[in-house]
């Protein structure tokens, strides 16, 4: 390797250039190592699809196809979406020591409380809540409402001289009353996810929320997007558990 020195220059001074020279050298080949690993960052980003929000489906139990809930001491109540499913509600699901139970008005979801003939006061009311809530008196923006209970074998589709609709049953006998049942349910986190249950359980939820009906609240899909805001779900999740109507939010 040749090397020029400069003859006006001591020892020294020639020794000093070439160090500084050397000095520069090295500067420029860091900063293109540091530019080249700067780009191998950028394309290495460019390179991992954008991440998207996605629903992750859990598999759900048989009962959750149905608006369904548990009493505060274990019983399953599950109440029909639609005329057809309160029909399967009856003729698939209810037993003889079932117990059903259904508004004193027309349309709304029959419930059934499994086990109903052995339960407590307190679970008859808590069934009794469900199916005033589940009815048309939410719509109808009602404070309350009378609702009714009997055993399987008062209930017939057969009514002479009559039709009896999809959903709809004729009554025999005598029926059990709870009158001036309150519309309103309680909504917030349980062990298993979101859970909605009649405001008289005695079940405790997280972050909960007292639902009730009123002209002045918001309807379901706007309550939906904002239940779902709160507790970091999908509004579908929602749309599926909330009755139908308008429905104004308490905090507890």
């Amino acid at each position: 390797m040749r090397i020029r020195l400069f003859y006006n220059k001591s020892v020294h001074e020639n020794a000093a250039y070439y160090y500084e020279l050397a000095k520069a050298s090295r500067e420029k080949i860091s900063g293109v190592e540091k530019a080249m690993e700067e780009t191998k960052k950028e394309m290495d980003a460019a390179s991992v699809p954008e991440k998207k929000d996605v629903r992750v489906k859990k598999s759900k139990e048989w009962h959750e196809k149905f608006h369904s809930a548990y009493t505060s001491e274990g019983k399953l109540m599950i109440g029909g979406r639609s005329a057809q499913q309160n029909d399967q509600v009856v003729s698939k699901h209810m037993e003889d020591s079932d117990l059903f139970f259904h508004a004193d008005i027309q349309g709304g979801a029959v419930f059934v409380l499994k086990d109903g003939i052995a339960a407590s006061e307190g679970e008859l009311r808590e069934a009794a809540q469900m199916a005033a809530s589940f009815s048309n008196s939410w719509k109808n923006g009602n404070a309350s409402v009378d609702v009714y209970a009997v055993e399987k074998k008062q209930l017939t589709k057969n009514m002479s001289g009559g039709f009896v609709p999809a959903g709809a049953f004729a009554i025999l006998g005598e029926r059990r009353w709870f009158r001036a049942v309150k519309l309103a349910l309680r909504i917030g986190l349980a062990e298993k996810g979101i859970s909605l249950v009649p405001e008289c359980s005695k079940a405790r939820l997280k972050d909960e929320l007292v639902l009730v009906p009123s002209p002045a609240g918001k309807d379901k899909g706007s309550l939906a997007k904002s239940l779902a805001k709160r507790f970091g779900l999908h509004p579908d999740d929602f749309l599926e558990l909330l009755p139908n109507g308008k429905t104004k939010t308490l905090g507890v």
